[in-house]
């Protein structure tokens, strides 16, 4: 079927469609008409992310898009729960207002709460809109424009409502907990501290590093008086033994160092000899005899005697300050031996300190955390406003928002149209009938005369001028 073919069957036709167009619109603007009428109010609500009551708000981050728009789903569910939907009819009383009484008692014979039938009679009709910015419209539908104004402002005071409480009721909850944990933790930093102060108290401690250092210092400066001890007894030993092996040798004391570099035996032995060269002069001069020869022998032989005195007196140094210097080692050894231990005992004690001192500080640090944590509760726990505000409040509709007389009237004459085509067809297909001259083609095999068009007429008639038309128009 082409588009002519198709022109022809509706002008043949035109009654029934019109018909058919006709019934279907006036059946359309008698049902909108006689339906109920419907009136929508709507609140919008506007989010701030923005806590400003909140004294940890600014340590959250910025919301991503997708973050976003999932709290704005979350707060549409928030909308269209039951706890909102409850308050909304405990705000409202509506369970008190006897016709909603009566239909819950026709509906239900009275089975179940009436609460919770409201509840789900005004979720039915609600409806919550979200778009990409930060603002929710909150709608109701109603057959009363002031109800319908009146159940969406008590929906959006609702929800602000719950989000206070949402917020308030977890923080004060934690603030009492919090209060409970600042005890016990409170006990333990004073307990941490006491033992901290009577352990400084039993180990006369004020400074332990302090303390350390100078231990240490003092253990250095023992270290360097032994080794200055250990090389002069290393000194005195080896005179010593070198003394002993001259005298093994044969030798005499006079050829010790300590003996040739001492001035005063050098004096002595300078006296000796002049002593020995006056006396040979006297010897010569007068004899052994001689009185002065006599008392100069006398003198040389005690300066001979206080030469060996002092001879000695060296060599009996040499080992007693061999002996001196092993015992001072020694007594530096058992110093540095004891400073030692001293110093192990005070790094114990400065290990246990610093353990003391950790375990104060960590409980200062929980107790300082959770105090902190628990002034952040107490304080949001007193919060008197969410963070949502009511942007446009919901104003009683003037006109009804269902039914729209207009768009059914428009897609009645659409639907219409379409019904009354489809009939067209159907009858058509049921009954047809010679519409073109390709219809004869097919059907019979008959001569063609010629052809007429009630669309474009002849511009002279078959028999000449003034002659009847050969045949009838179509039609």
């Amino acid at each position: 079927m082409n588009f002519s073919l198709f022109l022809s069957i509706l002008r043949a036709r035109w009654g029934v469609f019109a018909l058919v167009l006709a019934v279907t619109v006036l059946a359309a603007t008698v049902v909108s008409l006689l339906l109920p009428k419907t009136f929508r109010a709507t609140a919008s609500l506007l989010l701030d992310y923005k806590n400003e009551q909140s004294m940890s708000s600014a340590l959250n981050p910025l919301l991503q898009p997708h973050e976003r728009l999932s709290h704005m789903q979350t707060q549409a569910d928030i909308i269209t729960s039951e706890k909102v939907a409850r308050k909304v009819v405990q705000d409202l009383k509506l369970a008190s207002v006897p016709a909603l009484r009566a239909a819950f008692e026709k509906q239900t014979d009275g089975k179940g709460l009436i609460e919770d039938w409201l509840v789900a009679a005004l979720l039915e009709k609600l409806k919550v809109d979200t778009t990409q910015s930060s603002v929710i419209n909150v709608s109701y539908l109603s057959g009363d424009p002031r109800i319908s104004a009146q159940v969406a402002n008590a929906f959006a005071k609702a929800y602000i409502d719950t989000m206070i409480e949402l917020r308030v009721n977890p923080t004060r909850q934690a603030a009492a907990w919090f209060d409970e944990q600042l005890k016990s933790l409170r006990a333990s930093l004073e307990d941490a501290q006491a033992r901290l102060t009577n352990y400084h108290r039993e180990k006369g401690i004020v400074s332990a590093d302090e303390r350390l250092d100078v231990e240490n210092a003092r253990l250095g400066e023992l270290s360097t008086q032994l080794v200055r001890t250990q090389d002069q007894t290393f000194d005195w030993t080896t005179r010593g033994q070198q003394a002993r092996e001259l005298l093994r040798r044969g030798g005499t004391l006079e050829e010790l160092p300590e003996v040739i570099a001492n001035p005063h035996i050098q004096k002595l032995r300078s006296d000796l000899l002049q002593g020995e060269v006056k006396l040979q002069e006297l010897a010569t001069q007068y004899g052994a005899n001689y009185p002065q020869y006599q008392r100069l022998l006398s003198e040389n032989q005690s300066l001979r005697a206080k030469i060996d005195a002092e001879m000695r007196k060296i060599m009996a140094g040499l080992e007693g300050s061999a002996r001196q210097s092993g015992q001072r080692e020694a007594e530096l050894k058992n110093a540095m031996t004891a400073q030692r231990s001293r110093l192990l005992e005070l790094k114990e004690d400065r290990d246990e300190l610093m353990v003391l001192t950790r375990n104060m500080e960590s409980a200062q640090r929980a107790y300082d955390t959770a105090l902190q944590r628990g002034v952040i509760n107490q304080v949001e726990s007193h919060v008197s406003q969410a963070n949502v505000t009511v942007l446009n409040p919901a104003a009683v509709p003037a006109r009804p928002y269902r039914p729209r007389v207009a768009l059914n009237v428009a897609l009645s004459v659409a639907v219409g149209t379409m019904l009354g085509v489809g009939i067209v067809i159907l009858m058509e297909l049921f009954e047809r009938r010679v519409r073109r001259r390709e219809d004869l083609d097919n059907a019979w095999d008959a001569p063609l005369l010629g052809a007429l068009n009630a669309w474009q007429p002849a511009e002279r008639s078959l028999y000449g001028r003034g002659a009847g038309r050969a045949l009838p128009s179509p039609g």
